[in-house]
């Protein structure tokens, strides 16, 4: 059971995943192979026994270095995957950003997916009309809104997810490094509406590599590496566990 202050609980989970090593070439290949018993794949755990609540209101950094798990931690909190073993609950509307595109209509123009991503997200046709102009005000990118999203920059997707995600008023955001993508203005335009949005009492996940916007926006910042978590706590103390932890790494490369 929820207390009235938790907003998602993971508990002990664990996400493997099945990687192929090689492909046999030819259908002789593969039963000489399944013959002899020879694997061509092993498992992969991307997340190994984690487990945190978070509660409502608190804004929480996800760090750690490529490969680490942080994404699939975050489509496993967004419901994109379900956990190989353990649980994750989530208490109220979540709108996840964790990929650029993801949930867009490639074929459809930008107004086309405002509305069918409203949908998605469980309102109706006429909650989306009504939001629709202040979407595009937000995204700005003139008169591309009426153009197909296949056509869009990685800068307007980020424009366009972000500003759909945010109108339609969650109760739980999640943005995985989509902001990486924005120029330095809508960078800071997203930062004024997660801050509205802390203010306003919201829960929010942030994947980044940039330790300045987790020790600016969080309080908070969970560090996983090597898909186990290793330290969570407040923002600046796990920041200084992570810059140790990469100090061999970054003094190797000179």
């Amino acid at each position: 059971m929820f207390s009235s202050s938790i907003v998602i609980r993971v508990e002990n989970v664990t996400q493997r995943f099945r990687v192929i090593q090689e492909r046999p070439d030819t259908l002789r290949e593969l039963f000489s192979k399944l013959l002899r018993h020879q694997s061509s794949f092993h498992d992969f755990e991307a997340v190994k026994n984690a487990s945190f609540e978070i509660p409502q209101g608190q804004t929480v950094g996800i760090i750690g270095r490529n490969g680490s798990g942080k994404s699939t931690l975050l489509k496993l909190i967004a419901g994109v995957y379900q956990p190989t073993a353990g649980r994750v609950e989530v208490k109220g509307s979540i709108a996840p950003l964790i990929e650029l595109g993801a949930g867009f209509h490639h074929e459809l123009t930008g107004r086309e997916n405002i509305l069918l991503n409203g949908l998605l997200m469980g309102y109706s046709k006429r909650d989306m009309r009504e939001r629709e102009q202040s979407i595009i005000d937000f995204a700005d990118i003139g008169d591309f809104i009426d153009s197909p999203v296949k056509q869009y920059s990685s800068g307007m997707y980020a424009r366009l997810a972000f500003a759909v995600a945010t109108e339609v008023d969650p109760q739980i955001l999640v943005v995985d490094e989509i902001l990486g993508v924005g120029d330095m203005g809508f960078r800071e335009k997203c930062f004024d509406r997660i801050r509205n949005f802390r203010e306003a009492g919201k829960t929010i996940l942030i994947v980044t590599h940039a330790m300045a916007d987790v020790a600016k926006h969080c309080e908070r910042a969970i560090l996983i590496d090597h898909g186990s978590i290793i330290a969570d706590g407040l923002s600046q103390e796990v920041i200084a566990t992570y810059t140790n932890l990469m100090a061999p790494e970054v003094v190797g490369a000179h």
